[in-house]
């Protein structure tokens, strides 16, 4: 995985974490589900990088 990959998963990962804060200190649901689909998808994201990079080697 490139470094620019991950810096761009930790930065999805960190953004769903904020949307997930902001959604509950609203009582927004809606913004609390799009925040842990966010953290989802970058942590998919990261291990289908760490499968590729362990073919690699």
């Amino acid at each position: 995985m490139s470094a620019e990959d991950k810096i761009k998963n930790a930065a999805q990962d960190l953004k769903g974490k904020a949307e997930e804060v902001i959604g509950k200190i609203t009582n927004d649901d809606s913004k609390v589900a799009e925040g842990k689909a966010d953290q989802t998808a970058a942590k998919a994201k990261g291990t289908v990088e760490d499968v590729k990079d362990a073919f690699k080697k």
